[in-house]
Protein backbone atom coordinates (compact mmCIF):
# COMPACT_ATOMS: atom_id res chain seq x y z
CA UNK A 1 0.00 0.00 0.00
CA UNK A 2 2.69 2.56 0.83
CA UNK A 3 4.88 1.89 -2.46
CA UNK A 4 1.14 2.56 -4.74
CA UNK A 5 0.84 5.45 -2.15
CA UNK A 6 4.25 6.90 -2.92
CA UNK A 7 4.66 6.38 -6.64
CA UNK A 8 0.78 8.43 -6.49
CA UNK A 9 2.12 11.02 -4.36
CA UNK A 10 5.12 11.40 -6.85
CA UNK A 11 2.86 11.27 -9.83
CA UNK A 12 0.22 13.62 -8.44
CA UNK A 13 2.72 16.62 -8.07
CA UNK A 14 4.43 16.26 -11.54
CA UNK A 15 1.12 16.16 -13.30
CA UNK A 16 -0.30 19.29 -11.13
CA UNK A 17 3.14 21.44 -11.43
CA UNK A 18 3.71 20.14 -15.28
CA UNK A 19 0.13 21.02 -15.45
CA UNK A 20 0.43 24.41 -13.96
CA UNK A 21 -2.36 23.55 -11.66
CA UNK A 22 -0.37 24.39 -8.55
CA UNK A 23 3.07 26.23 -8.23
CA UNK A 24 5.91 24.26 -6.86
CA UNK A 25 6.50 25.24 -3.58
CA UNK A 26 2.39 24.76 -2.91
CA UNK A 27 2.62 21.10 -4.31
CA UNK A 28 5.83 20.45 -2.60
CA UNK A 29 4.12 20.92 1.05
CA UNK A 30 0.24 20.16 0.49
CA UNK A 31 0.57 17.32 -1.55
CA UNK A 32 2.62 15.23 0.79
CA UNK A 33 0.63 16.83 3.62
CA UNK A 34 -2.61 15.17 2.61
CA UNK A 35 -1.12 12.01 1.63
CA UNK A 36 0.30 11.64 5.04
CA UNK A 37 -3.19 12.02 6.39
CA UNK A 38 -3.85 9.35 3.64
CA UNK A 39 -1.14 7.12 5.03
CA UNK A 40 -2.52 7.06 8.67
CA UNK A 41 0.16 8.80 9.79
CA UNK A 42 -1.25 12.81 9.80
CA UNK A 43 -0.20 12.94 13.66
CA UNK A 44 3.51 12.60 12.66
CA UNK A 45 3.64 15.61 10.21
CA UNK A 46 5.28 18.24 12.17
CA UNK A 47 8.11 15.38 13.12
CA UNK A 48 8.33 14.33 9.37
CA UNK A 49 8.85 18.27 8.49
CA UNK A 50 11.09 18.97 11.13
CA UNK A 51 13.37 16.36 10.00
CA UNK A 52 13.32 16.85 6.66
CA UNK A 53 13.98 21.09 7.17
CA UNK A 54 16.84 19.80 9.42
CA UNK A 55 18.49 17.95 6.36
CA UNK A 56 17.81 20.25 4.17
CA UNK A 57 18.95 23.30 6.50
CA UNK A 58 22.66 23.02 5.48
CA UNK A 59 21.75 23.25 1.87
CA UNK A 60 19.30 26.53 2.02
CA UNK A 61 22.06 28.00 4.14
CA UNK A 62 24.32 27.13 1.52
CA UNK A 63 21.87 28.45 -1.20
CA UNK A 64 21.55 31.65 0.21
CA UNK A 65 24.84 33.12 0.79
CA UNK A 66 26.03 31.32 -2.41
CA UNK A 67 23.30 33.56 -4.27
CA UNK A 68 24.06 36.36 -2.88
CA UNK A 69 27.92 36.05 -3.06
CA UNK A 70 27.90 35.49 -7.01
CA UNK A 71 25.32 38.17 -7.09
CA UNK A 72 27.72 40.40 -6.15
CA UNK A 73 30.63 39.29 -8.17
CA UNK A 74 28.35 39.93 -11.07
CA UNK A 75 27.59 42.95 -9.97
CA UNK A 76 31.11 44.04 -9.13
CA UNK A 77 32.05 42.64 -13.03
CA UNK A 78 34.09 39.68 -12.61
CA UNK A 79 32.21 37.46 -14.80
CA UNK A 80 31.83 40.26 -17.75
CA UNK A 81 35.20 38.61 -19.51
CA UNK A 82 33.11 35.50 -19.42
CA UNK A 83 30.61 36.69 -21.43
CA UNK A 84 32.23 38.95 -23.29
CA UNK A 85 34.09 35.65 -24.22
CA UNK A 86 31.17 33.60 -25.16
CA UNK A 87 29.78 36.72 -26.49
CA UNK A 88 32.48 37.00 -29.13
CA UNK A 89 32.13 33.57 -29.83
CA UNK A 90 28.22 32.85 -30.13
CA UNK A 91 27.94 36.35 -31.94
CA UNK A 92 24.07 36.21 -32.23
CA UNK A 93 23.96 33.13 -33.67
CA UNK A 94 21.52 30.82 -31.72
CA UNK A 95 22.78 27.79 -32.51
CA UNK A 96 26.11 29.19 -31.08
CA UNK A 97 24.77 30.24 -28.61
CA UNK A 98 23.06 26.84 -27.40
CA UNK A 99 26.27 25.13 -27.69
CA UNK A 100 27.96 27.93 -25.65
CA UNK A 101 25.30 27.10 -22.85
CA UNK A 102 26.54 23.36 -23.10
CA UNK A 103 30.35 24.08 -22.87
CA UNK A 104 30.17 26.94 -20.11
CA UNK A 105 28.07 24.50 -17.96
CA UNK A 106 30.35 21.56 -18.39
CA UNK A 107 33.18 24.18 -17.27
CA UNK A 108 32.04 25.77 -14.11
CA UNK A 109 30.69 21.86 -13.43
CA UNK A 110 34.75 21.28 -12.54
CA UNK A 111 34.00 22.77 -9.18
CA UNK A 112 31.63 20.06 -8.29
CA UNK A 113 29.16 22.42 -7.01
CA UNK A 114 25.40 22.42 -9.08
CA UNK A 115 23.87 25.35 -7.63
CA UNK A 116 27.09 27.35 -8.74
CA UNK A 117 27.24 26.31 -12.00
CA UNK A 118 23.67 27.56 -12.56
CA UNK A 119 24.33 30.72 -11.04
CA UNK A 120 27.29 31.52 -13.09
CA UNK A 121 25.46 30.08 -16.59
CA UNK A 122 22.19 31.11 -16.22
CA UNK A 123 24.04 34.73 -15.32
CA UNK A 124 26.10 34.69 -18.40
CA UNK A 125 23.73 33.67 -20.65
CA UNK A 126 20.56 34.79 -19.52
CA UNK A 127 20.67 38.59 -20.91
CA UNK A 128 21.81 36.84 -24.85
CA UNK A 129 18.47 34.31 -24.76
CA UNK A 130 16.20 37.06 -23.45
CA UNK A 131 17.46 39.67 -26.78
CA UNK A 132 17.62 37.23 -29.02
CA UNK A 133 14.06 35.47 -28.54
CA UNK A 134 15.76 31.95 -27.94
CA UNK A 135 13.60 29.75 -25.49
CA UNK A 136 14.71 29.84 -22.00
CA UNK A 137 13.62 26.08 -21.43
CA UNK A 138 16.81 25.18 -23.88
CA UNK A 139 18.98 27.07 -21.98
CA UNK A 140 17.47 25.20 -18.59
CA UNK A 141 17.55 22.07 -19.97
CA UNK A 142 21.03 22.15 -21.84
CA UNK A 143 22.79 23.48 -18.11
CA UNK A 144 20.90 21.21 -16.68
CA UNK A 145 22.47 17.86 -18.63
CA UNK A 146 25.79 19.69 -19.10
CA UNK A 147 25.84 19.34 -15.16
CA UNK A 148 24.20 16.19 -14.48
CA UNK A 149 27.12 14.73 -16.73
CA UNK A 150 29.91 16.63 -14.74
CA UNK A 151 27.87 15.93 -11.61
CA UNK A 152 29.59 12.08 -11.86
CA UNK A 153 32.68 13.88 -11.02
CA UNK A 154 34.61 12.30 -7.38
CA UNK A 155 33.96 15.22 -5.74
CA UNK A 156 30.51 15.86 -7.27
CA UNK A 157 28.86 13.53 -4.80
CA UNK A 158 27.58 10.59 -6.11
CA UNK A 159 30.78 8.92 -7.07
CA UNK A 160 31.44 9.77 -3.29
CA UNK A 161 28.32 7.95 -2.45
CA UNK A 162 28.55 4.80 -3.88
CA UNK A 163 31.80 4.63 -3.28
CA UNK A 164 31.30 5.04 0.52
CA UNK A 165 27.78 2.93 -0.07
CA UNK A 166 29.95 -0.58 -1.88
CA UNK A 167 33.00 0.26 0.08
CA UNK A 168 34.97 0.77 -2.60
CA UNK A 169 37.63 3.70 -4.36
CA UNK A 170 36.01 6.69 -5.87
CA UNK A 171 38.73 6.55 -8.53
CA UNK A 172 38.41 2.78 -9.09
CA UNK A 173 34.62 3.45 -10.19
CA UNK A 174 35.44 6.76 -12.18
CA UNK A 175 38.30 6.44 -14.07
CA UNK A 176 37.03 3.65 -15.96
CA UNK A 177 33.80 5.64 -16.34
CA UNK A 178 35.97 8.61 -18.00
CA UNK A 179 35.36 7.34 -21.99
CA UNK A 180 31.75 6.40 -21.37
CA UNK A 181 30.74 9.94 -19.42
CA UNK A 182 33.08 11.65 -22.19
CA UNK A 183 30.89 10.24 -24.90
CA UNK A 184 27.83 10.93 -22.82
CA UNK A 185 29.20 14.95 -22.81
CA UNK A 186 29.75 14.87 -26.04
CA UNK A 187 25.90 13.62 -26.86
CA UNK A 188 24.77 16.98 -24.86
CA UNK A 189 27.36 18.87 -27.00
CA UNK A 190 25.58 17.18 -30.34
CA UNK A 191 22.22 17.86 -28.70
CA UNK A 192 22.82 21.21 -28.18
CA UNK A 193 24.06 21.40 -31.37
CA UNK A 194 20.42 20.55 -32.90
CA UNK A 195 18.48 22.49 -30.69
CA UNK A 196 20.18 25.60 -31.96
CA UNK A 197 19.56 24.67 -35.30
CA UNK A 198 16.11 24.52 -34.22
CA UNK A 199 16.52 27.45 -32.63
CA UNK A 200 18.21 28.99 -35.50
CA UNK A 201 15.59 28.06 -37.99
CA UNK A 202 13.12 29.34 -35.91
CA UNK A 203 14.43 32.92 -35.29
CA UNK A 204 16.85 33.21 -38.24
CA UNK A 205 20.38 33.95 -38.31
CA UNK A 206 20.89 37.79 -36.89
CA UNK A 207 23.72 39.84 -36.74
CA UNK A 208 24.82 41.68 -33.53
CA UNK A 209 24.68 45.23 -36.10
CA UNK A 210 20.85 43.99 -36.78
CA UNK A 211 19.94 43.78 -32.90
CA UNK A 212 21.71 46.68 -31.97
CA UNK A 213 20.08 48.57 -34.68
CA UNK A 214 16.32 47.07 -32.92
CA UNK A 215 17.64 48.21 -29.43
CA UNK A 216 17.24 51.73 -30.84
CA UNK A 217 14.24 51.80 -31.85
CA UNK A 218 12.26 49.35 -29.85
CA UNK A 219 11.03 50.12 -26.40
CA UNK A 220 13.56 48.53 -24.05
CA UNK A 221 13.50 46.09 -20.82
CA UNK A 222 16.01 45.33 -18.16
CA UNK A 223 17.17 41.55 -18.21
CA UNK A 224 20.32 41.97 -16.12
CA UNK A 225 20.34 39.18 -13.29
CA UNK A 226 21.52 40.62 -10.28
CA UNK A 227 23.10 44.36 -11.23
CA UNK A 228 19.31 45.19 -12.52
CA UNK A 229 20.81 47.63 -14.89
CA UNK A 230 21.32 46.01 -18.38
CA UNK A 231 18.67 46.94 -21.07
CA UNK A 232 17.44 44.64 -24.34
CA UNK A 233 15.00 45.23 -27.10
CA UNK A 234 11.91 43.68 -27.00
CA UNK A 235 10.79 44.08 -30.34
CA UNK A 236 12.15 40.95 -32.42
CA UNK A 237 15.43 41.50 -34.60
CA UNK A 238 15.61 41.74 -38.29
CA UNK A 239 16.43 37.87 -39.45
CA UNK A 240 18.88 38.15 -42.53
CA UNK A 241 18.46 34.80 -44.78
CA UNK A 242 22.02 34.65 -45.98
CA UNK A 243 23.70 33.97 -42.52
CA UNK A 244 25.66 36.13 -40.44
CA UNK A 245 27.82 37.22 -42.62
CA UNK A 246 30.82 36.13 -45.03
CA UNK A 247 33.99 36.86 -46.04
CA UNK A 248 36.43 39.52 -43.48
CA UNK A 249 34.72 42.90 -44.39
CA UNK A 250 31.62 40.96 -42.33
CA UNK A 251 33.38 39.66 -39.96
CA UNK A 252 35.27 42.33 -38.84
CA UNK A 253 32.07 44.65 -38.40
CA UNK A 254 31.28 41.69 -36.55
CA UNK A 255 33.59 42.13 -33.97
CA UNK A 256 33.24 45.80 -33.53
CA UNK A 257 29.49 45.17 -33.17
CA UNK A 258 30.52 42.51 -30.22
CA UNK A 259 32.00 45.50 -28.32
CA UNK A 260 29.05 47.35 -28.64
CA UNK A 261 26.56 44.05 -27.64
CA UNK A 262 26.79 44.52 -24.21
CA UNK A 263 25.45 42.20 -21.49
CA UNK A 264 25.76 43.28 -19.01
CA UNK A 265 26.06 47.71 -18.73
CA UNK A 266 29.64 48.39 -18.61
CA UNK A 267 28.13 51.71 -16.86
CA UNK A 268 26.86 50.34 -13.84
CA UNK A 269 28.02 51.89 -10.61
CA UNK A 270 28.51 48.69 -9.18
CA UNK A 271 31.68 47.83 -10.82
CA UNK A 272 34.73 47.78 -8.86
CA UNK A 273 37.13 47.29 -11.64
CA UNK A 274 40.28 47.71 -8.76
CA UNK A 275 39.13 44.88 -7.19
CA UNK A 276 38.83 42.82 -10.18
CA UNK A 277 41.81 40.25 -9.11
CA UNK A 278 40.64 40.39 -5.57
CA UNK A 279 37.75 39.15 -6.37
CA UNK A 280 38.81 36.67 -9.03
CA UNK A 281 41.05 35.55 -6.12
CA UNK A 282 38.34 35.05 -3.33
CA UNK A 283 36.74 32.95 -5.91
CA UNK A 284 39.37 30.61 -6.73
CA UNK A 285 40.03 30.09 -3.22
CA UNK A 286 36.59 29.42 -2.24
CA UNK A 287 36.35 27.17 -5.09
CA UNK A 288 39.30 25.43 -3.99
CA UNK A 289 38.65 24.87 -0.36
CA UNK A 290 35.25 23.72 -1.52
CA UNK A 291 36.88 21.15 -3.82
CA UNK A 292 39.41 20.23 -0.88
CA UNK A 293 36.43 20.09 1.66
CA UNK A 294 38.46 22.43 4.01
CA UNK A 295 35.70 23.84 5.33
CA UNK A 296 31.82 22.69 5.18
CA UNK A 297 30.14 24.52 1.82
CA UNK A 298 27.61 26.80 3.83
CA UNK A 299 30.31 27.80 5.94
CA UNK A 300 32.46 28.99 2.92
CA UNK A 301 30.05 30.51 1.35
CA UNK A 302 28.61 32.74 4.09
CA UNK A 303 32.75 34.25 4.71
CA UNK A 304 32.95 34.16 1.26
CA UNK A 305 29.66 37.12 0.98
CA UNK A 306 30.58 38.67 3.69
CA UNK A 307 34.11 39.34 2.86
CA UNK A 308 32.88 39.92 -0.39
CA UNK A 309 30.55 42.61 0.38
CA UNK A 310 32.61 43.91 3.12
CA UNK A 311 35.56 44.60 0.73
CA UNK A 312 33.48 45.96 -2.38
CA UNK A 313 30.86 47.76 -0.46
CA UNK A 314 32.63 49.06 2.46
CA UNK A 315 29.49 51.30 3.63
CA UNK A 316 26.30 49.86 5.21
CA UNK A 317 23.91 51.22 2.65
CA UNK A 318 25.72 49.81 -0.20
CA UNK A 319 25.77 46.51 1.66
CA UNK A 320 22.46 47.00 2.29
CA UNK A 321 21.33 47.86 -1.73
CA UNK A 322 23.19 44.96 -2.80
CA UNK A 323 21.39 42.61 -0.17
CA UNK A 324 18.21 44.10 -1.48
CA UNK A 325 18.89 44.13 -4.85
CA UNK A 326 19.44 39.83 -4.68
CA UNK A 327 16.60 39.19 -2.01
CA UNK A 328 14.07 38.02 -4.64
CA UNK A 329 16.45 35.14 -6.03
CA UNK A 330 17.34 34.02 -1.94
CA UNK A 331 13.69 33.82 -1.41
CA UNK A 332 12.47 32.17 -4.30
CA UNK A 333 15.12 29.56 -3.66
CA UNK A 334 15.26 28.93 0.08
CA UNK A 335 11.53 28.72 -0.10
CA UNK A 336 11.38 26.32 -2.54
CA UNK A 337 14.39 24.06 -0.84
CA UNK A 338 12.55 24.17 2.89
CA UNK A 339 9.06 23.18 0.68
CA UNK A 340 11.18 20.26 -0.33
CA UNK A 341 12.28 19.29 3.09
CA UNK A 342 8.80 18.52 3.59
CA UNK A 343 8.35 16.40 0.20
CA UNK A 344 11.62 14.62 1.18
CA UNK A 345 10.28 14.37 5.05
CA UNK A 346 7.25 13.03 4.08
CA UNK A 347 8.44 10.07 1.76
CA UNK A 348 11.34 8.93 3.99
CA UNK A 349 9.74 9.58 7.19
CA UNK A 350 6.39 7.42 6.38
CA UNK A 351 8.58 4.89 4.86
CA UNK A 352 7.32 5.16 1.01
CA UNK A 353 10.79 5.34 0.06
CA UNK A 354 11.89 1.99 1.77
CA UNK A 355 8.89 0.25 0.15
CA UNK A 356 8.97 1.66 -3.47
CA UNK A 357 13.22 0.59 -3.44
CA UNK A 358 11.97 -2.92 -2.21
CA UNK A 359 9.27 -2.99 -4.42
CA UNK A 360 11.62 -2.05 -7.96
CA UNK A 361 14.35 -4.99 -6.69
CA UNK A 362 11.75 -7.81 -6.06
CA UNK A 363 9.77 -6.96 -9.98
CA UNK A 364 13.53 -7.69 -11.18
CA UNK A 365 13.17 -11.41 -13.19
CA UNK A 366 15.60 -14.18 -11.58
CA UNK A 367 16.63 -14.05 -15.40
CA UNK A 368 17.87 -10.55 -15.49
CA UNK A 369 20.55 -11.35 -12.28
CA UNK A 370 23.50 -12.35 -14.55
CA UNK A 371 22.79 -8.92 -16.01
CA UNK A 372 22.22 -6.37 -12.58
CA UNK A 373 24.83 -3.87 -14.04
CA UNK A 374 22.48 -3.57 -16.53
CA UNK A 375 19.62 -3.40 -14.88
CA UNK A 376 20.88 -1.18 -12.22
CA UNK A 377 21.92 1.55 -14.77
CA UNK A 378 18.56 1.45 -15.98
CA UNK A 379 16.95 1.90 -12.86
CA UNK A 380 19.01 4.85 -12.10
CA UNK A 381 17.23 6.90 -14.01
CA UNK A 382 13.22 6.55 -12.20
CA UNK A 383 14.88 6.11 -8.87
CA UNK A 384 17.33 8.99 -8.77
CA UNK A 385 14.73 11.27 -10.60
CA UNK A 386 12.30 9.98 -7.50
CA UNK A 387 14.41 10.10 -4.66
CA UNK A 388 17.03 11.76 -3.56
CA UNK A 389 21.50 10.83 -4.22
CA UNK A 390 21.34 9.62 -0.61
CA UNK A 391 17.93 7.51 -0.72
CA UNK A 392 19.15 5.62 -4.01
CA UNK A 393 23.31 5.20 -2.89
CA UNK A 394 22.71 4.71 0.58
CA UNK A 395 18.99 2.77 0.74
CA UNK A 396 18.76 0.53 -2.92
CA UNK A 397 22.50 0.36 -4.11
CA UNK A 398 23.55 -1.81 -1.97
CA UNK A 399 20.48 -4.37 -2.11
CA UNK A 400 20.78 -4.41 -5.81
CA UNK A 401 24.52 -4.95 -5.20
CA UNK A 402 23.96 -8.19 -3.20
CA UNK A 403 21.84 -9.51 -6.20
CA UNK A 404 24.09 -8.69 -8.23
CA UNK A 405 27.08 -10.46 -6.10
CA UNK A 406 25.10 -13.33 -6.48
CA UNK A 407 25.56 -13.63 -9.60
CA UNK A 408 29.06 -13.17 -10.14
CA UNK A 409 28.43 -8.93 -11.25
CA UNK A 410 31.33 -6.78 -8.97
CA UNK A 411 30.49 -4.63 -6.98
CA UNK A 412 32.47 -2.00 -9.09
CA UNK A 413 29.87 -2.60 -12.20
CA UNK A 414 27.24 -2.16 -10.17
CA UNK A 415 28.65 1.45 -8.28
CA UNK A 416 29.73 2.52 -12.22
CA UNK A 417 25.81 1.57 -13.21
CA UNK A 418 24.75 3.53 -10.44
CA UNK A 419 26.00 6.66 -11.95
CA UNK A 420 24.60 6.43 -15.33
CA UNK A 421 21.00 8.49 -14.00
CA UNK A 422 22.87 11.34 -12.72
CA UNK A 423 21.73 13.82 -16.13
CA UNK A 424 18.02 13.39 -15.75
CA UNK A 425 18.85 13.56 -11.60
CA UNK A 426 19.79 17.18 -11.84
CA UNK A 427 16.46 18.20 -12.69
CA UNK A 428 14.78 16.13 -9.87
CA UNK A 429 12.03 18.42 -8.07
CA UNK A 430 14.12 16.70 -4.94
CA UNK A 431 17.30 18.75 -6.17
CA UNK A 432 17.79 22.38 -4.86
CA UNK A 433 19.83 23.26 -7.26
CA UNK A 434 17.38 22.91 -9.97
CA UNK A 435 15.51 25.81 -8.34
CA UNK A 436 17.95 28.06 -8.63
CA UNK A 437 18.39 27.35 -12.35
CA UNK A 438 14.66 27.45 -13.00
CA UNK A 439 14.11 30.86 -10.57
CA UNK A 440 17.09 32.84 -11.83
CA UNK A 441 16.13 31.77 -15.72
CA UNK A 442 12.50 32.78 -14.58
CA UNK A 443 10.92 28.98 -16.43
CA UNK A 444 7.90 27.85 -14.51
CA UNK A 445 9.81 24.07 -13.64
CA UNK A 446 6.62 22.37 -15.26
CA UNK A 447 7.64 23.83 -18.56
CA UNK A 448 11.43 22.52 -17.21
CA UNK A 449 10.89 19.63 -16.79
CA UNK A 450 8.06 18.79 -19.50
CA UNK A 451 10.96 19.97 -22.09
CA UNK A 452 14.42 17.90 -20.61
CA UNK A 453 12.96 14.90 -18.90
CA UNK A 454 13.33 13.00 -22.65
CA UNK A 455 16.71 14.37 -23.42
CA UNK A 456 18.20 13.74 -20.12
CA UNK A 457 17.21 10.20 -20.61
CA UNK A 458 18.60 10.12 -23.69
CA UNK A 459 21.51 11.40 -22.54
CA UNK A 460 21.60 8.64 -19.65
CA UNK A 461 20.99 6.31 -22.07
CA UNK A 462 23.62 6.93 -24.43
CA UNK A 463 26.10 7.08 -21.70
CA UNK A 464 24.76 3.31 -20.41
CA UNK A 465 25.32 2.08 -24.15
CA UNK A 466 28.59 4.11 -24.23
CA UNK A 467 29.87 1.97 -20.72
CA UNK A 468 28.49 -1.25 -21.86
CA UNK A 469 30.40 -0.68 -25.52
CA UNK A 470 34.03 -0.14 -24.00
CA UNK A 471 33.19 -3.25 -21.78
CA UNK A 472 33.25 -0.60 -18.27
CA UNK A 473 29.75 -1.80 -17.30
Amino acid sequence: MLTILGFAMIATFLVLIMMKKMSPIAALVLIPALFCVFVGKGAKLGDYVIEGVTSLAPTAAMLMFAIVYFGVMIDVGLFDPIVRGILKFCKADPMRIVVGTAVLAAIVSLDGDGSTTFMITVSAMYPLYKRLKMSLVVMTGVAAMANGVMNTLPWGGPTARAATALKLDASDIFVPMIPALAVGLLGVFVLSYVLGMRERKRLGVLTLGEVLVEEKVEETETVLVGAGSGKSGTGKAAVTTGGSGSGTDAEDDEAGDAERFQVLDPDRPTLRPKLYWFNALLTVTLLTCMIMEWLPIPVLFLLGAALALTVNFPHIPDQKARLAAHADNVLNVSGMVFAAAVFTGVLQGTGMVDHMARWMVDVIPDGMGPHMALVTGVLSLPLTYFMSNDGFYFGVLPVLAEAGAAHGVTPLEMARASLVGQPLHMSSPLVPAVYVLVGMAKVEFGDHTRFVVKWAALTCLVILGAGILFGII
